[in-house]
């Protein structure tokens, strides 16, 4: 039984909206200023799961985020997609002509950068969460200052939308997953889907090779990241998203990949959430 929750953010946050969806609503949401921080809170069992951005259909792999999985030892339990959509907000009775300054993540500015490109007197400004400037702007009362955030940081901070969907990319998906310190969620009959890492040798064709195998087991490569290994320069470790229909294809690939690849390990078992 899940009753409390991590997000990197404020309520009103991308990984808010995604808590609400995956969990029940009287889960208890801890708000952490770093992923880092959320991550803390489920080792130290403060919390019960963290909800955590692992990729960006526009800005690719958030590849910090696979190292503190890995490094800490923590468990995918499930996944879920949300179409992210920036909004320009502000306190209401203000124009768009009023606003001077907006304030948000680097990620957010950048993928509406077409937009804010048509309105050269409103200043940019590097911000650290997107909802944390909405709450802000309404605790202080700042006018003349724009957020860009979600529709739901607007309705919990009482900020009126200027402009809706400003994001260049209409189509702007970001994965996230849902991390604990055990994986046992699912029996093996509804698991489809399985995030693991592995080293390969140094040597031509050692990785193809690794992937021929997942091809003939019948699993289907949904994703591949190489992550450098710090303390042995210019090798790399994979982490790699695969889905398959059985189970033991699954488990007769674990079997084969286990023997011919270096520390092998399995992040997570789960349901595919993009069927």
């Amino acid at each position: 039984m899940i009753k409390s929750v991590a997000i990197q953010g404020v309520k009103g946050s991308f990984h808010h909206i995604v808590s609400q969806n995956y969990f029940s609503e009287d889960t208890y949401i801890l708000e952490c200023l770093s992923f880092d921080r959320a991550v803390e809170s489920l080792i130290n069992e403060e919390t019960d799961a963290v909800v955590m951005a692992i990729e960006n259909s526009i800005a690719g792999s958030i590849i910090p985020n696979y190292a503190l999985i890995d490094n800490e030892n923590l468990h995918i339990v499930g996944e879920q997609y949300l179409d992210i959509q920036h909004n320009l907000m502000a306190l209401p009775n203000q124009s768009l002509n009023d606003i001077k300054e907006v304030y948000s993540h680097p990620m957010a500015l950048l993928q509406c950068k077409e937009f804010l490109k048509k309105h050269p007197h409103i200043k940019l400004v590097e911000d650290k969460d997107t909802a944390e400037v909405a709450e802000r702007i309404q605790k202080h009362q700042l006018k003349g200052i724009a957020a860009i955030a979600s529709t739901l940081a607007a309705e919990l901070f009482q900020l009126e939308i200027l402009a809706p969907s400003i994001q260049t990319i209409k189509h702007n998906e970001t994965r996230f997953v849902i991390v604990k310190r055990e994986n046992h969620e699912f029996p093996e009959s509804e698991i489809n889907k399985a995030s693991i890492k592995f080293d390969v040798d140094h040597k031509r064709g050692s990785l193809a090779a690794l992937l021929n195998v997942m091809s003939d087991c019948k699993l289907n490569l949904t994703k591949i990241q190489s992550l450098p290994k710090i303390e042995t320069p210019w090798k790399y470790a994979f982490f790699v998203d695969v889905t398959f229909e059985s189970y033991d294809d699954f488990k007769k690939a674990k079997s084969i990949i286990n023997i011919m690849a270096h520390n092998f390990k399995v992040l997570g078992e789960y349901k595919n959430a993009k069927l």
